[in-house]
């Protein structure tokens, strides 16, 4: 693969091919496939975009920053609902926002937060869309408090495969709405949102910071500081074994208060947000991210923290995302790209929560991108992901000859146990597993049946994994 073709973008859509096909991957670069690309540009003609869909079917797309193929398909059509985008509006008083669907987590904090409101609930990129934060149904460092994305959404405008479209409410319309928080796209393609967003005093977060020597420890500080904090979140070297064995640096906090930033010299707009310019992430060799140079970040990112520091002012993208300071990080990984795993292990099995790290670091997988957070209580979603327990998320380079075998068995247990992995990062699930893990799927497919009896929807990921049945 001609690795210009990959690396053009943020959305993952490359240059145009024969008989007006496509080049698609998802953000780990790995898979890619060729489609049709629709790029609508009003409300209308999103709506209607799936009208043209072939015998391939038809699946929505945002800025491609699910890690594998659920925002793929091969050989039918891809509608890209970037160009149909928007702040509707925003109520000063409530902070309850209608938003389209195909508007930025970065776009639409720029019109919110200097008036005192953030996102409810937003995963560690700010470049994704509304509507592919509720196709899969995004969660972060707040869901042992705050739920998933869609727990915030009061309506969605869903247009059918037929062009018509329905307005899903949690109260009116229960199973439709929680079938498409959720839904990886499956049950419509989402036109607009309205969205409760919380309110804020400062654009700044108090963060508390603290290194964990091993995993016993880390669990300890994010159980503790369930009731204290809003968001956390561990970093996790998942390289060194040993006594050092899931050692980690926690960042907790919340948004600073008026008093704080005043009391710490603040000084300026306290609401102001303006992110930093996008660093160029250049383009990596294969083998460049290896157990060796992994264990020298490691070691230097687990000392360059102190012991212990409390009340540190950061800004939103230190907080919640320092990788999008880089332009295309994912290049880090070379041209074979990488694939993102993520699992949920209940309370209750940290012994398997303990041996999978165990197993990640006896496979030397070069992971240097690992967080584990604490989950609180699910939702109603029938596909959503978070439940009562831990999760674990790492990025691995694709390529290794014993990564299939490590994540099947990691798969397995997880499955055996009540665990389950995280359909938009996932890129080589057994769909034997699917209804092990998600066992209301039958349900979510009878109401997705409903809304599409003619199965016009669907996506790479959807056909591996044998979600339609």
């Amino acid at each position: 693969m001609d690795r210009d073709l990959r690396d053009r973008g943020v959305h993952g859509v490359t240059r145009s091919l024969d008989q007006g096909m496509e080049l698609v991957t998802g953000w780990g670069r790995n898979p890619v496939t060729a489609s049709h690309v629709a790029r609508p540009t009003s409300p209308d003609e999103l709506a209607k975009a799936s009208l043209d869909a072939g015998p391939r079917g038809v699946i929505a797309r945002g800025l491609g920053r699910a890690y594998g193929d659920a925002a793929m398909n091969a050989g039918g059509l891809v509608v890209e609902a970037t160009g149909v985008n928007g702040v509707l509006d925003l109520d000063p008083v409530s902070g309850v926002v209608r938003v389209l669907a195909g508007t930025s987590f970065d776009d639409l904090m720029r019109v919110s937060v200097p008036q005192g409101w953030f996102l409810p609930v937003t995963p560690g990129t700010k470049f994704v869309t509304v509507g592919g934060a509720i196709a899969s149904d995004v969660h972060g460092k707040d869901h042992h408090a705050a739920g998933t994305f869609g727990t915030h959404v009061r309506s969605i405008l869903l247009a059918l495969p037929d062009g018509s479209t329905r307005t899903l409410t949690p109260s009116e319309t229960p199973d439709e709405f929680w079938a498409t928080c959720g839904g990886m796209g499956l049950t419509g393609t989402i036109i607009e949102a309205t969205v409760a967003l919380r309110p804020i005093e400062t654009s700044l977060l108090s963060v508390d910071i603290d290194r964990a020597p091993d995993l016993d420890s880390a669990l300890a500080l994010l159980t503790e500081g369930e009731d204290r904090y809003q968001a956390s979140a561990a970093w996790i070297d998942l390289v060194s074994g040993g006594r050092n064995l899931g050692r980690s640096v926690l960042y907790q906090g919340d948004f600073a208060t008026r008093a704080q930033f005043d009391a710490q010299g603040g000084k300026g707009d306290p609401l102001a947000f303006d992110p930093p310019k996008l660093i160029p992430a250049p383009p990596a060799p294969s083998g460049l991210l290896n157990r060796f140079s992994v264990r020298a970040f490691n070691e230097l990112w687990f000392r360059k923290e102190p012991k212990q520091r409390r009340g540190e002012l950061q800004t939103i993208t230190k907080f919640y995302y320092p990788l999008d300071m880089f332009d295309h990080w994912n290049r880090l990984y070379g041209p074979r790209g990488f694939l993102q795993w993520q699992c949920l292990v209940p309370f209750g099995q940290e012994d398997l929560l303990r041996w999978v790290v165990e197993s990640i670091v006896g496979n030397h997988t070069a992971s240097f991108l690992a967080v584990l957070k604490r989950f609180g209580p699910a939702n109603p979603g029938p596909m959503s992901f978070p439940g009562p327990g831990w999760t674990l998320a790492l990025d691995i380079p694709a390529g290794s000859r014993s990564l299939a075998e490590l994540l099947s068995r990691l798969d397995h247990r997880l499955a055996e146990s009540g665990g389950r992995v995280y359909l938009a990062k996932d890129s080589c699930l057994h769909p034997d597993l699917v209804p092990v893990m998600y066992p209301r799927l039958d349900e979510w497919r009878s109401t997705r049946a409903r809304l599409d009896p003619g199965n016009h929807l669907t996506s790479d990921l959807a056909r591996r994994l044998h979600l339609l049945g």
